[in-house]
């Protein structure tokens, strides 16, 4: 009986470890460009997601670059950019989702990871499953949203 609550305590304690490694990407991040402001978060799914919460410009600037014409009357505040992001314990990192650029409407492939510590998050977007012909780019972690 002593060693099962053992191993149980032993595989809890593992678990909630990933599981706080996985959610240390949740919070409010500032892309390299600094003009607005994304917050991630983890849906019901599991997944990791990001939604544009603040614009440096107008609040209300549309997704004119949208290729689907559509959606071009959207508004970017609100947008959800950061999309299906699942964390490779093994890679310590997020992958296997994508990432819309509203500045020229194309969505990458992409992945994220943290190289020294939990302030600086790199993304690296690429396409046609070429991570080695991609674009990174670092965000810095916000201690608030501007408004």
């Amino acid at each position: 009986m002593k060693k099962s609550i053992l191993f149980m305590a032993c595989l809890f304690f593992a678990a909630s470890t990933v599981f706080s490694q996985a959610d240390k990407i949740i919070g409010i991040w500032k892309p390299a460009k600094g003009t607005s402001q994304v917050r991630i978060f983890k849906a019901t799914n599991g997944k990791y997601y990001g939604k544009v919460e603040w614009l440096e410009t107008e609040k209300d600037k549309l997704d004119v670059n949208n290729p689907d014409v559509g959606q071009r009357d959207k508004k970017i505040w609100g947008l959800t950019i950061l999309k299906d992001f699942n964390y490779n314990e093994s890679k310590k990192r997020w992958e296997g989702g994508t990432v819309y650029d509203p500045d020229n409407g194309k969505t990458y492939d992409c992945y994220m990871w943290f190289e020294d510590n939990d302030k600086v998050m790199t993304l690296k977007g690429y396409v046609l499953g070429m991570k080695f012909v991609g674009r990174a780019e670092d965000w810095t972690r916000e201690a608030e949203l501007n408004k």
